[in-house]
């Protein structure tokens, strides 16, 4: 009787067991079929997209034909044809060494009609509001019992008559009219600039004006109009920029549905002379280290008026980064998680003579400010650190963090099987140029028969002192990671693939001093494969289905998306290939999982993991190394590695879910079929809503 209870216990245990594998194959395939749709839409909309750019090809093509064929281009012959001789003429006189032998550059066609961009046909398609959606903003607004006042502050100086009134304009067409607009004039001398004032403050009761004696600049003149407000929240607005007409509404929405948010930032594109929207800045959601790059918080900057008097407003002597030292100040008194990132263009930065939009160089002191900005929040936190320009004339920042005088010692995991010269090329690269000047090299030998490498794995075990870990198994670069990294000594373990070639001799410096910071998890390095095109620069999730890399296969003079490649940042996940971790963070998260992920996307679930912890992924552009990717074990074209490769990708379905659409550190707006940053084609948020969570 017992053995048949104890058999009849075991049966409804496996019975269980089975139950909770078939809701997970249910789930998982609910996911994949869910996928299914998505990447189907994609696919469709990427078709109509394709054509839409044909379209625009032929429209551009049919105009230049049209000019060429019409009768003023015909009769202006004569006439171009003596402008292209004052032009050769001209250029002999700047270039009188140049052949007189050498034809004259062919004149250009009159510009015809400029056909409608890509971001154009994308904003029509996808983020211009209906008459449904007017009326549900509508319903919406009427069910709220106490719709927040909004401040929008507005410094004034010397503003052309035409952009100050489109950027007023812009307030009076808001949909949200729970707002005031405190404009402070800053003493312009041009008297069109308060007659336009006066004449909309009688228009509408809800703009109010002071005059300043003198003039201060931007900070002073915010602060005077910071001294208006009486709303629970203040809206930052240049005088030349411009607003979506549902921005205060989004704003609004987001602070309901975040009642504990401090700051508040939004997505946005710029806007030229003629009113044309170019250039859109589809942000991440916050990422510290990013904005200690650069401040991409920018004008429209939603603060709480409690903070903001807090604090003390603006700061004088930050001219040109006012706004972001406020940011960091702001920061380091609530922390980063009372930042909210609402994921839709809601202002338009003016594109005009003299901003900042058309080019950081017309505010050079900007970039003083914004150093001695930087620096203070590091002192603030307790960080050594230093802050200089990432590189010459990039107007952006880079923080070097102080090694401790006595550097850890970093314990180098190298998995490998046979491949000497790949092998050889790692371990020699490492020696002679990594100035790190404490670290030890852990070798795992997964296998090897070539008697080559065996000799060579013995000679630098005798000279170099490097650990040989022998293991036979089949490949599992998870366990073999695992393994070496349960007798490594190391306060910190480098990830390294055995194809992996040092660049820069400071690598290791710059990716230990990133993870010695007691928020940082896993630092990931820049990537070059040998023809000197990026292999990775940071790990995007959902890219491929699962994960893929950021800017893959730009060259070294591109600077990516909105310099993204270049700039220190955080990423939810970075490659293992080279990578540095504090060893406590590693076993805190138990290592790699050896069990689901013996291949692929271990690297990736490690950091998501790490993250869950409660810890930033970082991936720093000035630690390079060479990777010869996958030269060692080459692709995955056998059944068995397919069907395994299968099985990893619907691990990383179950465990991740909708953290594998939603990455922080990219933006609903952008593709998942490509690596470039391009357009979605649909985006994978509602027009209306605040959040990627958010399905209205």
């Amino acid at each position: 009787m017992a053995t048949l209870r104890a058999e009849l216990e075991a049966a409804r245990l496996r019975q269980t067991q089975l139950h909770r594998q078939l809701t997970g194959t249910e789930s998982m395939l609910s996911r994949l079929r869910q996928e299914h749709r998505y990447l189907g839409q994609q696919f469709a909309d990427s078709v109509t997209h394709a054509r839409n750019l044909q379209s625009l090809v032929d429209q551009l093509q049919a105009a230049i034909t049209t000019l060429q064929q019409s009768r003023s281009w015909r009769l202006t012959r004569p006439l171009r044809a003596v402008l292209a001789l004052g032009r050769n003429v001209a250029a002999r006189l700047r270039n009188p060494s140049a052949s007189s032998s050498e034809p004259a550059a062919p004149s250009a066609p009159a510009t015809p009609a400029e056909p409608v961009s890509e971001y154009q046909a994308w904003i029509e398609r996808y983020a211009t509001l209906d008459a449904a959606q007017h009326a549900a903003m509508a319903e919406d607004l009427a069910s709220w019992a106490s719709p927040p006042l909004l401040s929008i502050v507005m410094p004034v100086y010397n503003t052309p008559e035409r952009f100050l009134r489109r950027a007023i304009e812009s307030v009076l067409q808001q949909c949200y009219p729970h707002w005031e607009l405190c404009i402070a004039d800053d003493a312009s001398p041009d008297p069109t600039v308060q007659a336009v004032l006066r004449e909309y403050a009688a228009r509408d009761a809800r703009i109010k004006l002071v005059w300043r004696k003198e003039n201060g600049h931007i900070g002073a003149a915010s602060n005077s109009a910071l001294a208006l407000a009486s709303g629970e929240f203040v809206c930052l607005l240049d005088h030349d920029d411009v607003l979506t007409p549902h921005a205060l509404y989004m704003v609004a929405s987001a602070i309901r549905a975040c009642p504990d948010a401090e700051l508040l930032y939004s997505d946005e594109d710029k806007i030229d002379e003629q009113g044309r929207r170019f250039d859109p800045f589809f942000k991440p959601d916050w990422n510290p280290d990013l904005f200690l790059s650069y401040n991409y918080f920018n004008h429209f900057g939603v603060f709480r008026t409690r903070l903001m008097r807090e604090l003390g407003s603006f700061r004088l002597g930050y001219e040109g980064s006012e706004d972001y030292d406020l940011v960091l100040r702001a920061i380091a008194r609530v922390g980063q998680d009372k930042v909210r990132h609402i994921p839709h263009v809601l202002y338009h930065w003016g594109a005009i003579p003299g901003s900042a939009a058309i080019s950081h160089s017309e505010k050079p002191y900007a970039l003083q400010a914004a150093i001695k900005a930087v620096s203070e929040h590091l002192v603030s936190q307790h960080m050594d650190a230093r802050v200089e320009e990432s590189a010459p004339g990039s107007g952006t920042l880079r923080v070097r963090y102080a090694l401790p005088a006595e550097p850890p010692l970093v314990s180098i995991i190298i998995p490998t099987r046979d491949g000497y010269a790949l092998l050889r090329q790692c371990l020699e690269s490492i020696y002679a140029k990594t100035t790190y000047p404490h670290f030890e090299i852990l070798v795992i030998d997964n296998g090897s028969e070539d008697p080559q490498v065996l000799d060579y794995l013995r000679t630098m075990a005798a000279n170099r002192g490097i650990r040989v870990l022998r293991d036979d198994g089949p490949f599992n670069y998870s366990a073999l990671n695992n393994a070496a990294a349960r007798i490594a000594q190391g306060e910190l373990l480098c990830l390294m693939n055995n194809d992996i070639e040092v660049i820069s001799p400071d690598w290791l410096d710059e990716m230990v001093s990133q993870a010695l910071r007691p928020d940082i998890g896993m630092v990931g390095c820049r990537l070059w494969y040998p023809d000197d095109t990026l292999q990775h620069a940071g790990v995007i999730l959902g890219i491929g289905g699962v994960a893929g890399h950021a800017h893959h296969k730009l060259t070294r003079s591109q600077g990516g998306y909105f310099s993204r490649a270049q700039l220190v940042q955080n990423y939810s996940a970075i490659t293992a290939a080279c990578a540095v971790v504090r060893t406590a963070v590693f076993w805190q998260v138990n290592g790699f999982d050896a069990e689901n992920l013996a291949v692929a996307f271990n690297d990736t679930d490690l950091c998501l993991r790490i993250g869950e912890a409660g810890y930033r992924n970082l991936w720093t552009p000035y630690a390079e190394l060479y990777h010869h990717e996958s030269a060692s074990r080459g692709p995955e074209e056998s059944p068995e590695k397919q069907a395994r490769f299968a099985r990893e990708i619907g691990h990383m379905l179950h465990r991740h879910g909708n953290k594998l659409l939603n990455d922080p550190a990219y933006n609903p707006n952008l593709a998942l079929l490509h690596q470039d940053f391009t357009l979605a084609y649909p985006p994978r948020i509602h027009a209306l809503a605040v959040n990627v969570s958010d399905t209205r």
